[in-house]
């Protein structure tokens, strides 16, 4: 009988958690973590990728937002931030505590997302109209949304405690992946029990430019880790510059462009970075070098802003009176008419432009512009998410479409492992060491079924610990 029934089992059902996103592919992270009568989401990011990725953004949200006590946010990447705005549409009026750099980098990109979702309606309700005349589509919020978004965010700084709601005490520590990404503690207490739920967030990897080495937390009951390379390391970073190097180095000798879509937050300035240094030793010759991108530029700006966040030997370049992101060739290209304008640049000359997975941005014209040409390197330094032209480029098509045409692709591809923001599965291992001794619940999410299921195997044979593999939708009692 249930009033008989032992205290403990009461309360196991008293905390659970529900996947709403990531589980089992990589973008659209969100959680719903449930304690007692609280309700604290963790992330709302954007579904990316193929078309049918794409139109899980468009489905209602599985919670009504004004049943939530907290928001809690991890950092900016759209696949983590992109439906907060949703929220706030939907009636959501409490708070939503992240990071004083997450803060602003949600000015940028949030905007920036409202802006390309009203283009993007606007072309969507074009062609309804001429092929089936159907009612138009609205976009799924504004940049009156997110400003309201942006009003309720509270700023908790690394390792500040806060209780986000009864029973709920988060804490920030540092993920190491772009400026001021976190990952969550959250010390959850209901009925006489307490337990500390972690979510990993995004881990960087260890000794990348700029960011400091991911924390290794030592305790935890439950853990939620990203796997988005669990089935495999990267290169190392200095296999990865040579690779660079030598890229730019065969195109310059045939004047080519080099073409590099990078994530406006944390990628465009690694790559600032590393050409940076390959300029000073001499290993590449000076060459224009554009940044076509508004937000990448607005993002280096701000990088420049937080450098108590930099790395060790970032801080030494600063020390020494030089900027890591600045150099004599690199030119910030912000609006249209200039980066139309890169058209007519002759080679060789490098552009580094948006989006991170080919799948929209200044990048698409770009790659338009200059695919079929044999002379033109395309460096790929980052995830591609399965459907989107980035991940055919990578799989060696030889023909894609880019705005609804064929382009035949003679450039030469390069894919680059190495600068990824995102941890190998080594050092997800060894991050996981840390809570190891613990026996955490632990549930793999973030990453696509193979290098989950990788992972997962991984961590029973080190630990003994054996890992839940989510789906979109599960819950589970903590």
């Amino acid at each position: 009988m249930t009033r008989n029934a032992p205290s403990a089992f009461v309360y196991a059902l008293s905390m659970e958690l529900t996947f709403l996103g990531a589980a089992g592919e990589v973008t659209g992270s969100s959680y719903l973590l449930k304690v007692g009568s609280s309700r604290v989401l963790v992330d709302c990011g954007m579904f990316q990728g193929s078309p049918e990725a794409a139109r899980k953004n468009w489905r209602p949200l599985a919670f009504d937002p004004r049943t939530l006590d907290a928001v809690v946010l991890t950092h900016a990447h759209i696949d983590h931030s992109g439906r907060l705005p949703i929220l706030t549409n939907d009636g959501y009026r409490r708070r939503v505590y992240t990071t004083p750099p997450t803060v602003a980098l949600c000015d940028i990109l949030l905007k920036d997302a409202a802006r390309l979702q009203a283009q993007e309606v606007e072309r969507l309700n074009r062609h309804r109209e001429r092929r089936r005349g159907k009612d138009g589509l609205t976009p799924l919020f504004d940049e009156r949304d997110v400003g309201e978004l942006l009003r309720r965010m509270s700023v908790v700084r690394y390792d500040q405690p806060v209780n986000v709601a009864p029973g709920v005490t988060i804490r920030f520590r540092d993920a190491g992946h772009i400026l001021g990404s976190g990952m969550v503690e959250a010390v959850c207490q209901e009925g006489g029990r307490t337990i500390t739920v972690l979510f990993s967030g995004d881990l960087g990897e260890r000794g990348m430019p700029l960011m400091r080495d991911p924390e290794r937390p030592t305790k935890a009951d439950v853990v939620i880790m990203e796997s988005t390379y669990g089935d495999r390391d990267h290169k190392s970073l200095g296999v990865s510059k040579n690779e660079l190097r030598d890229a730019i180095n065969d195109a310059v000798n045939c004047r080519g462009m080099i073409l590099i879509p990078a994530f406006a937050v944390g990628r465009t300035q690694t790559l600032i970075y590393e050409l940076n240094e390959l300029l000073q030793a001499g290993e590449i010759k000076p060459l224009p070098v554009f940044i076509d991108s508004p937000m990448g530029v607005a993002a280096t700006r701000l990088y420049e802003t937080h450098r108590e966040l930099f790395d060790e030997a970032a801080l030494a370049y600063l020390s020494q009176g030089c900027n890591p992101l600045r150099f004599p060739t690199l030119k910030l290209v912000t609006s249209a008419d200039e980066s139309r304008a890169l058209n007519g640049v002759p080679g060789p000359a490098i552009i580094i432009a948006g989006a991170g997975m080919c799948n929209g941005g200044r990048i698409m014209h770009h790659l338009r512009h200059h695919l079929y040409k044999d002379t033109t390197h395309v460096i790929i330094p980052g995830f591609q998410a399965e459907g989107t032209l980035g991940r055919r480029l990578v799989n060696g098509e030889k023909i894609v479409r880019i705005f609804g045409e064929p382009v035949m692709v003679k450039a030469k591809i390069h894919t680059i492992g190495g600068l990824s923001a995102h941890a190998g599965q080594t050092t997800l291992l060894d991050w996981f060491a840390g809570v190891a001794p613990s026996k955490p619940a632990l549930y793999l999410t973030h990453g696509e079924n193979g290098p989950r299921a990788a992972l997962a195997a991984k961590v029973n044979e080190r630990f003994g610990v054996k890992a839940t593999l989510p789906m979109l939708g599960d819950t589970v009692s903590l």
